[in-house]
């Protein structure tokens, strides 16, 4: 059984009439229809009867009652929470990627609309709805510049949409090189099997059976017919043009109503202090002052990176839907808000998790307690090897040792923020709570074993000399903040967690444990102490003693819900 929180990683729970959601679906609804049709010019470059044949499965899936209702109604609901989503925008600056889905985005339908009244409304009018007569049409007409536009316009803003939201899968990353190849494919294709087809069809343009076939072609719609489809679309073109402009003047209006009342905010950052009116969220007043804010999804709740510390926190609207999924999945604490989401209704002081790079930002000038576990571990058997060995052999092996906590550490979720010596310092808890910053710090040790058996074996090959290791883990309050000199600065935790930790540490020597924890860690990460060897302990500055827990190993550390299996 799985004593994690239902949302666990790799658990996503979204509402499914979310706007993210019905933004989702609609965009895949009408990404499968693209794609499908993009398959259908491709097959031109094997024939245009190839074609045809794809075409009658297109139009009886897409023409049908359900199809059609699917196909417009995705299209009418993607175009609107556009238009929405562009009035709420605070501010139109934002990273190059996603201004161009947005530029893209809105440039489609003025493409898209001449298309479709010339296919699939001409269609429904009378006219053929054969490949030869639409791309007799568009050759006529001198417009296949328009076909390839539209198919790289349609294509780009779909492959940004779906690298947005997908990047941060591990499948998706493993298998980003033979989707990139696909993605380029299918639409290069496309237009060279639209190009087959145009050529064929000039080649034998003036062949009796063409000549027929354009003349049943032009006597189709009557010129009333075709008179009355241009109208409609130029209609429909100069519609969605006012309406764009309409959303746009909505936002200048906002911007003089919001500035006549002076109903402002003031956001305090590490370092800058900034005033934005009411109704920004946090990464929007970041990009307006030009403050560097980390948000990988383009700041729409799919991903935690843009994640802020706030205070205080009386006064806050509560998460959304998406917002209070995502924080749920990642074990955030009260304190940590989505700047994407976040629209502060009062002055705030924010502080953002993640540094630009996806480190973990500094807290500034402003340090802050936070509830955290401490993590130190010390290299054994060292002293023999460094009596033996050259000052750069040792050197080389203290790098490795750093690597392999170092590296543990991140994977686990947590910062590894010391190194002195053959002494490692880390931190759990920066941007979770303190339960799932127990769990971390055990699965980092696990981690640290699992490397540190690869490290002697090198050892072992390169100098016949093993080593090994222990680990303190604490849980507590603890300062956290900037501490150094000049520009040799870290983050760290100070407090007496870190001061009872590195005594954890110190005692693996005389309990010959691996690991020493405090019943603290033990039950926040949900352990199986029966399995453990229970201790009392004196420490400085606590009246009563500390109950603390040794292993021979890290495997030893097993949940509950594992041992009861």
């Amino acid at each position: 059984m799985d004593a994690r929180p239902a949302f666990g990683p790799g658990r996503r729970h979204v509402h499914p009439f979310s706007r993210r959601s019905l933004r989702l679906a609609s965009g895949l609804v009408l990404l499968s229809y693209a794609t499908m049709h993009l398959a259908n010019h491709a097959l031109g470059l094997h024939s245009m009867q190839a074609a045809g044949a794809l075409l009658r499965v297109h139009v009886a899936v897409w023409f049908s009652l359900p199809g059609t209702v699917l196909l417009y109604g995705a299209a009418a609901l993607h175009v609107a929470l556009a238009f929405v989503a562009l009035y709420e925008r605070r501010t139109l600056r934002m990273p190059l990627v996603e201004a161009l889905r947005y530029a893209l985005g809105f440039a489609v339908p003025l493409l898209l609309i001449g298309h479709v009244f010339g296919t699939r409304i001409a269609a429904e009018a009378g006219a053929s709805p054969a490949y030869e007569r639409i791309v007799w049409q568009i050759l006529q007409n001198d417009i296949e510049w328009r076909q390839l536009a539209l198919v790289a316009i349609v294509w780009i803003h779909a492959m940004i949409g779906i690298t947005l939201w997908l990047r941060h899968r591990p499948w998706f990353q493993r298998l980003a090189p033979l989707l990139l190849v696909g993605a380029v494919l299918l639409p290069v294709l496309a237009l060279l099997g639209f190009l087959t087809m145009a050529r064929e069809l000039e080649l034998t343009a003036d062949e009796p059976d063409s000549l027929t076939m354009q003349a049943g072609w032009a006597s189709e719609l009557d010129d009333a017919t075709r008179a009355r489809l241009a109208a409609l679309r130029d209609g429909w073109v100069d519609g969605y043009l006012v309406l764009l402009a309409a959303v746009l003047g909505a936002r200048v209006a906002r911007r003089v109503v919001e500035a006549s009342r002076r109903t402002t905010v003031t956001l305090r950052y590490p370092d800058a202090e900034v005033q934005v009116p009411r109704g920004h969220t946090v990464l929007e007043a970041s990009r307006a002052h030009r403050i560097p804010h980390l948000a990988l999804c383009g700041g729409r709740g799919r991903c935690s990176t843009c994640r802020v510390r706030v205070a205080p926190l009386k006064g806050l609207t509560p998460p959304g839907a998406d917002e209070a999924a995502t924080l749920a999945r990642i074990h955030a604490p009260p304190d940590v808000r989505l700047a994407c989401q976040l629209r502060p209704n009062h002055d705030l002081v924010v502080s953002p998790v993640f540094a630009i790079d996806g480190s973990h930002a500094p807290p500034g000038r402003g340090s802050v307690e936070r509830e955290v576990v401490v993590l130190f571990t010390d290299l054994r058997r060292w002293t023999g090897l460094a009596e033996r060995q050259l000052p750069f052999d040792l050197v080389y092996v203290q790098n490795q040792f750093y690597a392999a906590v170092g590296d543990a550490v991140t994977a686990a979720g947590g910062l590894p923020n010391q190194f002195v010596g053959d002494s490692v310092m880390a931190i759990f808890g920066l941007e979770v709570d303190l339960v799932e910053a127990c769990r971390q710090a055990v699965d980092a040790v696990a981690g640290i074993e699992v490397r540190m058996r690869d490290v002697n074996a090198r050892m072992q090959r390169q100098f016949a000399h093993e080593l090994d290791f222990g680990v303190g883990l604490h849980a507590g309050p603890a300062v956290i903040g900037e501490v150094g000199y000049r520009d040799t600065r870290t983050v760290s935790a100070v407090g007496d967690t870190v001061n009872t930790a590195a005594r954890l540490q110190e005692l693996t020597k005389r309990y010959d444990a691996r690991v020493v924890l405090s019943g603290i860690v033990a039950s926040g990460a949900s352990l199986d102490v029966g399995a453990l060897k229970a201790r009392e302990i004196e420490v400085r500055g606590r009246e009563a003693p500390l109950a603390v827990y040794t292993a021979a190993t890290g495997a030893a550390l097993r949940p509950r819900a594992l041992s009861a299996v």
